[in-house]
């Protein structure tokens, strides 16, 4: 044996490939490897060999070694996309080269824009097996990336004449961009199960179609005919394998991405709902340019920290006026801005002779291109938060204020690829009557800004709403998920007066607002809020909310760098009991894993996050934090205000095992009673076991995002299935029917807390399954009492039996009259 090392031919961040957001790169289809986000552009020879670069193609390269081991580098994900643009070769096709020597230049910033991700996968495709790889950390160039064992016998031969029939057959090449690495390693895979020489034929020349580098190489582009010839004992099954992937209308979903849709009437994800007519802003912004040499590193240090420091004070100002989920947002901004690993990168790329803003861009769009191969959505989403933080410090750099502001018309509707937190801030709220995005995510912190504040919001709404002309009158259905461009009269006309009759509706809903939930026969049905800040609290005593039925305690826990300690979260906690008066407030424990990650509790890997480490598992995975929490709800004044609820409970013990912390921690503190300990219903488990968990628990909370989400097995993130994802779908229903029956049974309330509980379409069905409370967001809950008081009980019995009986969401809602 012999061992060849391979060293990294970029700075940057190296990660396991399973990070990759390719399925091709991530389950290595394309060869072992690691992946590196790069920091500059420039890519070094990873070992000794001769570069061999695919035909037509600037994106990768291929170093081949004296023994026959092939080294891939492919400078991003979907770059060939860019058709060579930003890319120049340093080195000629065949030319032999020494570790460490340049080969290929690129445009970091271009990739970072343009591509789905920076990250560069460094791949053995051929001749070995990878050892003692490194991965996790930062590496310069030169640094060494992993090894390669390799068989000197094994050293390239003569090819052997294979045994069995020959056969051929000719395809048609469907895949967009040709075969470049991903399809090219789709085909490679498919042929793994057979034995059977395989080649490929087109131009003139041959690639051994087991090889990605060799079928890269032929230059081969969408539309083009080959050959392929197999030749062995599965030489057929080889070629009816390949049929499969070249005979498909479009490229396999490995392969490439299917083009949106051109329509202007999408679906998207609803992040705020509500309908707006308006005329339609595209809100687009030019990137700001920097130089990128320095003018002395002292000149561009001190430009940095003074740019840095205007805008932490920006925000800082913004901040000292915001409230509720603007503030939190604000506060999160200037933990980042205050990053010292991001302020450490920008420093050292100043050392090095950049200027202070293009040391700034390289250091956040190196933490963005991070972020963006993780699988936790939330986190994704923060990079959004980064490339704010970059566009505030440029502009202050080439000498503009921190926040970028625009006058807008009346009703305007702002359309934007991506919108920042500062932008949305800077914006005329009385001007402004929705968003929506191309990208994004309902977690994003411009969603989570535009829900608090009532505006309706669309996000993941697809590139072709940037297509949308200026000025054009739209109609955004935040309540459909559809943004209609260019309406007909008549449909504005309609749409114009039922707002116009949703807001005489609104002003008489919040006249009687404090009045009691009751059906019309004077069932009472208790309306509490969901909450997750002071200033919800507040909004919630205001929109007659009867108490809280779920506070959200992650806003103590999430965008910071070490966890709240118990005397905080008591402040937090007895500010809100305070603010309710002597309304319940039932706290829920902390609800992270999955899409609520915290960085100062690092979280293994997990290649299902959501079915993994959520709520209440992680609270007893790491106790420490669950008991810091449980002594600060103990102390809230009065405790016979305070409910506890548990998230994602399965069985009974854990139930058990979390009475017995609450127990002994009341000992500690002198307590004579311990308050009330409820459990979430969150999976299809937990309804199925509800009559056995409800004998440990004193009440049962319905959380419905979750309970739809494993039921329909749709990730609720997911914005291709969000118009599917209906909690009123007829089996989740009939869970909430199991979890009713079982509250019923034992004299326990059962109550839901999910977003079907903000849905007045789904109130009389909840009510007539057994529901005893409903907890909705603190704006929904004066519709939700008018609601309540136009049906009797028995009305709403005989919907929700109908409701049962349905096939589909659609169907529950028909019966209603409603439309999703």
């Amino acid at each position: 044996m012999t061992t060849i090392v391979v060293r990294s031919p970029l700075a940057g961040w190296c990660l396991p490939l399973e990070e990759v957001p390719d399925a091709v790169f991530a389950q290595k289809m394309a060869g072992e490897g690691v992946a590196i986000e790069p920091t500059d552009g420039i890519v070094h020879a990873p070992c000794d060999g001769e570069v061999l670069f695919p035909k037509e193609a600037r994106h990768a390269l291929t170093v081949r070694t004296a023994g026959g081991q092939d080294v891939l580098i492919h400078v991003g994900i979907d770059t060939v996309k860019l058709d060579g643009a930003g890319f120049q070769r340093l080195v000629a096709a065949g030319q032999r080269v020494r570790a460490g020597e340049p080969v290929l230049q690129f445009d970091l910033d271009l990739v970072a824009r343009k591509a789905a991700s920076a990250a560069t996968p460094v791949l053995v495709t051929a001749g070995g097996r990878i050892v003692r790889a490194v991965t996790g950390r930062i590496v310069a160039v030169g640094d060494v990336l992993f090894e390669i064992e390799a068989d000197i016998a094994a050293a390239p031969t003569a090819p052997s004449t294979p045994q069995g029939p020959e056969e051929r057959r000719h395809f048609g090449v469907p895949f967009e961009h040709g075969l470049h690495a991903r399809p090219a390693s789709v085909i490679a895979g498919a042929l793994k199960p057979y034995e059977a020489e395989v080649f490929v034929h087109a131009k003139g020349r041959s690639a051994n179609a087991r090889s990605t580098t060799a079928m890269m190489s032929l230059g081969v582009r969408c539309g083009d005919r080959i050959e392929v010839v197999a030749t062995g004992t599965h030489a057929l099954h080889a070629l009816d394998a390949l049929d499969s992937l070249f005979t498909q209308p479009t490229p396999p979903a490995a392969a490439g991405m299917p083009k949106p849709a051109t329509s202007e009437r999408r679906s998207a994800v609803i992040a705020c709902r509500g309908i707006a007519v308006g005329p339609a802003v595209q809100w687009t912004q030019a990137e700001i340019a920097v130089p990128e040499a320095g003018r002395g590193v002292t000149e561009e240090r001190e430009a940095l920290k003074l740019a840095i420091g205007r805008v932490r004070e920006h925000l800082k100002s913004l901040a000292a006026e915001a409230s509720g989920e603007q503030l939190a947002v604000l506060e999160a901004h200037v933990e980042l801005v205050d990053d010292p690993e991001l302020a450490r990168h920008a420093a050292d790329l100043v050392a090095r002779g950049q200027s202070a803003g293009h040391a700034w861009r390289q250091a956040t769009r190196a933490t963005v291109a991070l972020l963006s191969t993780l699988e936790d959505p939330r986190m994704r989403e923060r990079t959004a938060d980064l490339r704010d933080l970059e566009n505030q410090v440029l502009r202050v750099l080439v000498g503009k204020g921190p926040s970028s502001s625009r006058e807008l018309p009346l009703g305007a509707i702002v359309i934007a690829d991506e919108l920042l937190p500062s932008q949305l801030a800077a914006m005329d709220r009385e001007r402004l009557a929705g968003i929506v995005m191309a990208r994004g995510g309902a977690t994003s912190h411009v969603a989570i800004i535009a829900a608090s504040q009532g505006i309706p919001a669309l996000v993941a709404a697809g590139r072709a709403v940037l297509d949308v002309p200026e000025g054009t009158i739209v109609i955004l259905d935040a309540e459909e998920g559809r943004l209609h461009a260019d309406p007909k009269p008549e449909q504005r006309a309609q749409v114009e007066r039922s707002l116009a009759q949703r807001a005489v509706e609104k002003t008489a809903d919040l006249a009687r607002a404090g009045e009691p939930g009751a059906t019309k026969d004077g069932t009472h049905i208790a309306v509490y809020a969901n909450l997750g800040s002071l200033d919800d609290a507040k909004s919630a005593v205001t929109h007659g909310a009867e108490g809280c039925g779920l506070l959200r305690t992650e806003f103590l826990f999430l965008d910071r760098r070490e966890a709240p300690d118990e005397d905080e979260q008591l402040h937090a906690y007895q500010s809100i009991a305070d603010a309710l008066g002597d309304r319940p407030l039932t706290i829920r424990t902390l609800d992270i894993g999955g899409d609520k990650p915290i960085a100062y509790l690092p979280m293994p890997h997990e290649d299902n996050p959501a079915l993994g480490l959520r709520g209440l598992r992680t609270s007893l995975w790491r106790p420490e934090l669950l008991h810091t929490q449980l002594r600060a709800i103990l102390r809230v004044k009065p405790a016979s205000q305070v409910r506890i609820l548990l998230p994602m409970v399965t069985d009974a013990s854990e139930i058990r095992l979390v009475r017995s912390f609450v127990d002994e921690h009341c000992r500690a503190l002198g307590l004579d009673s311990a308050p009330a300990l409820g459990i979430m219903i969150e999976t299809p488990a937990s309804a199925i076991l509800a009559d056995q968990l409800v004998n440990h628990a004193d009440f049962l909370s319905i959380g419905t995002n979750d309970l739809s989400q494993y039921t329909l097995a749709m990730d609720r993130g997911h914005p291709e299935l969000a118009s599917q994802l209906d909690a009123l779908h007829p089996s989740v229903l009939r869970l909430i029917a199991l979890a009713a029956d079982a509250g019923r049974s034992a004299g326990k309330e059962v109550a839901v807390c999910g977003g079907l509980g903000s849905d007045v379409t789904a109130i009389p069905i909840l009510v007539g399954l057994g529901v005893d409370e409903v907890s909705a967001v603190p704006a929904a809950i004066p519709r939700i009492k008018r609601v309540l008081r136009e049906r009797t009980l028995a009305e709403c019995e005989a919907l929700a039996r109908e409701a049962l009986l349905q096939s589909t969401a659609a169907d529950v809602r028909a019966l209603t009259g409603a439309k999703r």
